[in-house]
């Protein structure tokens, strides 16, 4: 198939989303999420966190990425989120079955290599998803982009099961 044959994922949301202006419009629905919280999740195609969270639009700030990670981007749209949108609290939602687990560093350079891109970010593979997942809440928690680093807490969905639990939780 040849640049411009065949149907275009773009075209199909064009459509999903052209007699739906009422439905999809959020007049006086602020940028300010309401219940101040930021989640930090992986962009896996199994993880709808809506009604994992129990959240509702205008409820938090969705940041999604390759793995979940703390990355500087990440941490750049959570600084956003807390300096200039109000939110104080970070959830971190990782997963079972990601595909960054057991991936390899070097087989993701080398490929970008062959093509002659020199990156200036690592791939983000783990072995261990929890320890990925502490070492993220760390980073997160000693960021000083960060004002609000208090209330950071981490979860590990299973889309096997659909069971989520928490990693390092917080003493009460």
């Amino acid at each position: 198939m040849t640049a411009g044959e065949g149907p275009r994922n773009a075209d199909e949301m064009l459509r999903a989303a052209a007699g739906r202006a009422d439905e999809l419009a959020a007049p006086g629905l602020s940028p300010r999420p309401r219940r101040k919280v930021a989640v930090l999740a992986c962009m896996d195609t199994r993880i709808d966190l809506f009604p994992m969270l129990g959240l509702r639009r205008g409820d938090a700030h969705i940041i999604r990425n390759a793995g979940g990670l703390a990355t500087d981007d990440a941490i750049r749209s959570l600084s956003i989120s807390q300096r200039l949108l109000g939110t104080d609290e970070i959830v971190v939602v990782m997963h079972e079955g990601c595909g960054l687990h057991g991936a390899s560093e070097d087989a993701f350079a080398a490929a970008l290599a062959a093509d002659g891109v020199l990156p200036t970010w690592r791939l983000g593979a783990f072995q261990d998803v929890e320890a990925t997942l502490r070492d993220s809440l760390a980073r997160l928690r000693s960021s000083p982009e960060l004002p609000a680093r208090t209330h950071v807490r981490g979860l590990i969905f299973d889309p096997e099961d659909g069971s989520l639990r928490e990693v390092d939780a917080p003493a009460r």
